[in-house]
């Protein structure tokens, strides 16, 4: 992790994401930039927590882990998503694994500024419920589907998703079949059984690593309006 002191960047950020609409008064908040490279965590699992992240370059994955080392992948995340949100509310420690998968950079707000200052805002308080929000409403999705539907539909229903553009559809996109599996709920080999039985039924086309829809009017069909949303 870098510590940058450019205050020219961070108002670049602020400008960029449009801050100044989310906070009562930006500067007295204080910001602190972060940066950090590809493959470097940002939090740790079971961490104290330092304060409230919010990203406004890169990608990175957020994944929550069991005590066997397992570990499931939730989703990817872009500017403007906070971290540390549900664990500076609880005061708990941090829940799951936030990790860079390009380089990315945060605005940071340690927890006394954040309790002192942004606890004490309401425009900030809405913009945090908003979040909390829509949060809670796809984890409730994916969970409802990955554990209700099968594996032929929990695909067919990402597939769609990830086509359809919208906000958690960019979340869950990758063209990693590991990751793909663990962000619908199953194993990498029965997530290749399936692919290979689509395959063979002309709706998919699996090249290397890569899976291409050829018939998306008969993979909606196999989804039965499951939908990732």
């Amino acid at each position: 992790m870098n510590i940058i002191s450019q205050p020219d960047r961070i108002r670049h950020y602020m400008a960029v994401h449009r801050l100044d609409r989310l906070f009562s008064a930006p500067d007295e908040v204080g910001f602190q930039l972060r940066a950090y490279e590809s493959g470097e965590s940002v939090l740790r699992e079971g961490n104290e927590l330092d304060g409230l992240y919010f990203q406004v370059e890169g990608r990175t994955k957020v994944s929550s882990s069991v005590g066997t080392g397992k570990a499931l992948l939730l989703r990817f995340c872009h500017p403007l998503s906070i971290f540390g949100d549900i664990e500076f509310l609880r005061k708990a420690t941090v829940q799951s694994e936030v990790e860079a998968v390009q380089p990315s950079s945060f605005l940071f707000v340690d927890n006394r500024t954040a309790d002192s200052v942004l606890m004490r805002d309401p425009l900030f308080m809405k913009e945090l419920l908003q979040h909390l929000a829509y949060k809670l409403q796809t984890c409730t999705t994916a969970s409802r589907i990955n554990l209700l539907a099968s594996v032929e539909e929990r695909l067919a229903g990402y597939l769609l998703t990830t086509r359809s553009g919208n906000e958690f559809g960019k979340e869950l996109d990758t063209q990693s079949a590991h990751e793909m599996a663990s962000l619908i709920g199953t194993t990498p080999r029965h997530l290749n059984r399936v692919v290979t039985k689509l395959s063979g039924s002309g709706v998919l086309r699996k090249a290397r690593n890569r899976i291409a829809v050829l018939d998306w009017e008969r993979l909606d069909t196999l989804s039965n309006g499951l939908r990732y949303e």
